[in-house]
């Protein structure tokens, strides 16, 4: 047999393959040939014992973290061309040197045995496991070639780049733009969509707040669990708590689970699933029957005066907000009170648990409505905000020129016209609907480059509608996925592309700065990427540059060091120094010539942002006219004075908004009225459920980020577990016990724009936890375990490395003895197991207008199995 006609098997047997010939990754085929396990207390004995680290010889090197979307600042600490160690980064305002778990486990990444290390390309069928190493031009040659065959068919966006976390937003789209194709498909939708347009909605010009929580008296959560999953999470939590124990602030959280968040407030309510915005609504109305409204505020700055506020909120009493959410009306008016009274040192904020939901648009809005009716928008200890905080500022950073020019092409999956305001103020997209528009003929892709995304285990009807798709090759002709280790999403490509992590690339980042300041990180590599392990970046580069000169010339750099150091080049003027090298001494710039964002909007605007502007006599907004003659709101004249304003149609804080009540009674979607108010109105799957039916939802551990933390063994040895947490009323009703296996069904939803309502969606088998932390109508599983890739550590299996052969580059990345005898949650072991993969049976549900996923609306029934 010639040698290249011989299939290896196994992570094993990567290191030793060469160009051309074949493997086969198949976790099942890969278990069943993988050597016998030793067992028992042998087993441990013969672990390499552990050698402490002299932290005397560590090069230091700062960047900054990617093992949640939180982006913390870090520095690694390298030994001998090996990462040992990660902390905080002192300099960074957010974190400093505070770090969580997930971030101190990010070493275990770029040594993980079953690491990707070459290109690989598909030669059996698709979703067999069998492929090829092939080289980085071959690789790279044939993506450009068929991206170029698009672009010449007048098709460029059937190219089409999805993508999870990435953190190289910018890098991407200009990618795309080079090629005209719009069709950049993100997972906004299936996180935060809801919360970012409400902040767009009602202060024009952020997605995300910052509430100044060190400084507050009163701090209301609403189902952002700011302990564990919020985005912020060690930045905010550690402010929260200084709030609490240094300033004496008071904490209540709304969720219906018992989390950590909860655990550690001061009140904890159980409200009714999809009733927050009914709650803030309200609380509204409590305090302003109450005469405790900052009146000023809202007539100055509100583009709803008090008194036209007062009749409009009326109607959602304490009383009524009791019927609809089952918390006590005496409550809701006590804590609404208490709030007003702290205010302006006072701020109410939101994630998922109240905008994961049908209403959760709305109940968003109603939420920070809460906070502009006390007058603690942009004060201290409220409810503040920044000026874009999740891009890098252009003035400062600017990008590489010549730009290329956004893309003419259109697409309805990128843009699809069944949620108007998805795409509205920033590009959210509904990400969750492209396997179904796909499956649908709304759309077509030829190409289809995947990076840092695990839609089959994170997406809802993962492993049925995504799959589906992932593996028809008439839907999806090419898939190249880049990704670090074998995933699901890899599984099921033609190609994949071995990715560098992010301790072993290069790229800016930045988020909402708790300082309330513009800054920006940077992340540079800490070690080399193993085997031939390279950027995603510097592929779509090397890509652009064999497709053709009309693209190349957009990418006139060597790869993205070169990149980030030409963007670094005109910083340098404001550092007085190389700029390039001021970033990679402190991984990390703030700006502190200007004063902190309080009351953005009060700013007067100066004698230059004044040039060339005239004020319009009905609106008192401040105009300035375009070169092409255009007028467009660069402030508002208030008490004689012209001020910034909020960047809104009004330049006031938007309680009502036009383009919402035109989108609404577009697409014929009257729950609300379309009177474009921040009104509620029921989930209408709730509202149709059986009185045995019972609310399915999610949440994440402080641990783990979805199903890409599951290899790193540190984080999986402290969570591999996540049975169904259910009331123990509910479990008596139907027999159940800590322990017992429950059958979980779950249905297809009712309401606008969906098809049909109530069908079963799927079916799956989780173990119980009998547990009074939770609503007595409601079930909760962690989104977060349940992978059947990604290696030993993800999968609960104990042993060696999957493979034949004995032969590893230990050069490349070594045998962990770790992962060969100690995974102890292994059920051969007696073990839980590697968890359940809840969000399978989650329908497909996209919230009106704006297309965030419901996921917290999902109807369900339970037996005992």
């Amino acid at each position: 047999m010639k040698r290249r006609d011989l299939i290896k098997r196994g992570f094993g047997a990567l290191a030793t393959l060469a160009v051309g010939e074949t493997i086969l990754l198949s976790p099942d085929e890969a278990w069943a040939a993988a050597t016998p396990r030793r067992k028992g207390k042998d087993a441990l004995a013969k672990a390499q014992p552990r050698v402490p680290h002299d932290y005397r010889k560590a090069t230091v090197v700062r960047s900054v973290c990617l093992n949640c979307s939180t982006v913390c600042g870090i520095e690694g600490h390298v030994i001998d061309g090996k990462l040992v160690k990660v902390s905080g980064n002192p300099e960074d305002p957010n974190n400093g040197r505070s770090l969580c778990a997930k971030g101190q486990s990010g070493p275990t990444i770029n040594d993980y045995p079953e690491r990707l290390l070459f290109p690989l390309k598909r030669v059996g069928p698709r979703g067999s496991g069998r492929w090829q190493r092939i080289t980085w031009d071959e690789a790279h040659d044939e993506i450009a070639r068929r991206i170029r065959r698009a672009m010449d068919e007048g098709k460029p966006e059937e190219v089409a780049i999805h993508v999870g976390r990435s953190r190289v937003g910018e890098e991407t789209t200009r990618f795309m733009n080079a090629v005209g194709s719009p069709s950049v498909f993100n997972h906004r939708a299936i996180c935060s969509s809801n919360k970012r347009a409400a902040n767009y909605v009602s202060l024009g010009e952020t997605d995300w707040e910052t509430g100044d929580f060190e400084r507050s008296k009163y701090i209301i959560d609403f189902g952002a669990n700011v302990y564990e999953a919020h985005q912020g999470a060690i930045h905010a939590a550690k402010r929260i708590i200084r709030g609490r124990f240094d300033n004496g602030a008071k904490f209540v959280y709304f969720d219906v689970r018992m989390s950590n968040t909860a655990g550690r407030a001061d009140e904890w309510f159980a409200p009714n699933p999809g009733s927050d915005g009914a709650i803030a609504l309200a609380m509204g109305n409590a305090i302003i029957a109450a005469g405790l409204h900052n009146r000023e505020w809202l007539d100055t700055w509100s583009n709803v005066a008090a008194d036209d506020l007062a009749k409009w909120i009326d109607r959602y009493t304490p009383e009524w907000a009791e019927g609809v959410s089952g918390i006590p009306a005496a409550d809701i008016r006590r804590v609404a009170l208490e709030f007003a009274h702290a205010a302006p040192a006072a701020v109410a904020f939101t994630n998922r648990g109240s905008g994961a939901h049908y209403n959760g648009f709305n109940a968003d809005r109603a939420v920070i409505l809460l906070n502009a009716i006390v007058g603690s928008i942009g004060q201290p200890g409220g409810y503040c905000y920044t000026v874009e905080p999740t891009r890098i500022p252009p003035q400062v950073f600017p990008h590489p020129l010549p730009m290329p020019p956004s893309p003419k092409a259109k697409s309805a999956i990128e843009n699809p016209p069944e949620w108007p305001l998805a795409n509205k103020w920033q590009r959210m997209k509904v990400g969750q609907i492209v396997y179904r528009h796909l499956l649908q003929g709304k759309g077509k892709v030829q190409v289809y480059l995947s990076y840092t995304l695990a839609s089959p285990q994170t997406w809802p009807e993962g492993r049925s509608l995504a799959l589906r798709v992932l593996k028809d090759e008439k839907l999806i002709p090419f898939h190249a996925c880049s990704d670090i280790v074998y995933s699901e999403m890899a599984h099921h490509a033609d190609m994949i592309l071995p990715d560098a992590s992010y301790m072993e690339r290069w790229g800016f980042d930045t988020r909402n700065n708790m300082e309330l300041r513009d800054y920006v990180t940077l992340r540079q590599p800490m070690v080399a990427p193993p085997g031939e392990c390279r950027s995603f970046v510097d592929s779509l580069i090397d890509i652009a540059r064999r497709i053709g000169p009309d693209t190349a010339k957009y990418f006139e750099f060597k790869d993205h060091e070169e990149w980030i150091r030409r963007r670094c080049e005109p910083f340098g003027k404001r550092v007085g120094e190389d700029g390039f090298a001021y970033m990679r001494k402190h991984g990390v710039w703030q700006d502190t010539s200007k004063p902190k964002y309080y009351a953005l909007y009060d700013w007067p605007l100066s004698a230059e942002e004044l040039k060339n502007t005239r004020v319009d006599e009905a609106t008192q907004i401040v105009l300035r006219k375009a070169a092409d003659g255009r007028e467009a709101p660069v402030g508002l004249m208030v008490k004689g004075t012209a001020r910034r304003g909020f960047i809104t149609p009004s330049r006031k804080f938007s309680v009502y908004h036009p383009d919402i009540e035109a989108a609404a009674q577009a697409r014929g979607f009257d729950e609300d009225g379309g009177k474009g108010m921040p009104d509620w109105f029921p989930v209408p799957s709730i509202e149709r459920m059986g009185q045995e039916q019972l609310h399915l939802v999610t949440f994440k551990w402080n641990v783990h980020t979805q199903g890409r933390t599951q290899s790193q063994k540190y984080l999986s040895e402290i969570v591999h577990h996540n049975p169904m947490w259910i009331h123990p009323a509910t479990a008596a009703r139907h027999g159940i016990r800590t322990g017992d296996m429950v059958e979980i069904t779950t249905y297809r939803p009712h309401g606008h724009g969906m098809r049909g309502g109530g069908e079963v969606v799927g079916k799956a088998l989780v173990p119980a936890w009998v547990t009074e932390g939770i609503h007595p109508r409601v079930l909760a599983v962690s989104n977060t375990l349940g992978n059947q890739f990604h290696g030993r550590a993800a999968t609960a299996h104990n042993g060696p490395r999957q493979a034949l052969e004995a032969a590893w580059d230990r050069a490349a990345v070594g045998e962990d003895a770790d992962l060969d005898e100690r995974v102890w949650w292994d059920p051969a072991r007696g073990g839980t197991g590697a968890g359940y993969n809840v969000n399978a049976i989650l329908p497909i549900q996209p919230a009106p207008l704006v297309g965030m996923q419901g996921w917290f609306d999902t109807v369900c029934s339970i037996r005992r199995a």
